[in-house]
């Protein structure tokens, strides 16, 4: 096995990994490729009250619900029109209830590719906390900087925050 095999082997440590990038503007984000479950084309979701603006309902996935989330939405970027090229990234990840499955809605998915650890810088300092704390570093891929996404951070609250949205509901449901 050569040394760059074993360093992808090991993710993020000391050498490389691979990152799923995709687009939404003109801007190119990551996440670590190991967490999509799939990639999917658009379709419609069904709604749930009182969730956040951004989380835009669920989905069945062979028999799992999948809350839905709009990062344009959740980055509050301009809205764009869902459309034929607009996807859904399927994804796990880490929230206080466990692992649990996801998705986000981007305008378009672009490429997998090869990040040496060495070259992710830090996200620099913006005078909010809130502003970078979901942010993993930035590389520099193909002349573009792609910001690298922790979403644990980024949608492990929003995952919680519906999951007690659905409880508060089954407890009214079961109060009535």
């Amino acid at each position: 096995m050569s040394t760059n095999t074993a360093e992808r082997q090991q993710g993020s440590g000391n050498g490389s990994h691979q990152v799923l990038t995709f687009v939404l503007g003109d801007e190119t984000y990551g996440v670590d490729i190991l967490r999509v479950q799939e990639i999917r084309g658009w379709s419609a979701v069904t709604k749930i009250p009182h969730a956040p603006s951004h989380v835009l309902g669920v989905l069945n996935l062979r028999g799992s619900i999948v809350p839905i989330v709009d990062l344009r939405m959740r980055f509050a970027l301009e809205r764009a029109e869902y459309t034929t090229v607009t996807v859904i990234i399927v994804m796990s990840v880490n929230t206080p209830a466990g692992r649990r499955d996801f998705g986000v809605v981007v305008d378009g998915v672009s490429d997998v590719v090869d990040v040496n650890s060495a070259e992710v810088k830090p996200a620099p300092e913006l005078g909010s906390r809130s502003a970078t704390d979901y942010i993993r570093g930035l590389v520099s891929v193909a002349e573009r900087m792609v910001v690298l996404l922790d979403i644990d951070r980024l949608i492990g609250r929003d995952l919680a925050l519906a999951a007690e949205v659905e409880g508060d509901e089954a407890l009214a449901a079961s109060a009535a």
